[in-house]
């Protein structure tokens, strides 16, 4: 089974940028679709983008499109996302998945997700 560790959240200020990493068990990195999703305190589970198995794909929601950068070290096992100019409606529980057959945005076509790191933007 694979298995989904994120890090790098945190408390900022708008206007700021964090670097979220999740790393990724298995020796199948590069065959999955990755994809990081967000939810705040009783709102659904929001789609942020995804990176094909190789990383010369993405897909950004249109609410971060501009600002936010996904990205994958294969070597590592690693992906990444890097977030730029945040705003307090970006504070939420930031949560990694993977293993979708395509850049998908809905929940319920990625397999393994992991727990989450929680993203803290004051104003």
């Amino acid at each position: 089974q694979v298995q989904l560790v994120e890090s790098g959240g945190g408390l900022v200020q708008a206007g700021d940028s964090l670097r979220l990493s999740c790393a990724a068990s298995g020796r199948t990195f590069r065959s999955y679709v990755m994809a990081w999703f967000r939810q705040a305190p009783g709102k659904e589970r929001e789609f942020v983008g995804a990176v094909s198995w190789s990383g010369d794909s993405t897909y950004y929601a249109d609410s971060v499109k501009g600002r936010f950068t996904i990205s994958r070290d294969k070597f590592k096992n690693t992906m990444y996302l890097q977030m730029n100019t945040l705003k307090p409606e970006d504070t939420a529980v930031y949560y990694c998945a993977a293993d979708s057959r395509r850049l998908a945005a809905a929940a319920n076509e990625y397999l393994y997700w992991g727990q989450g790191t929680q993203v803290t933007i004051s104003s």
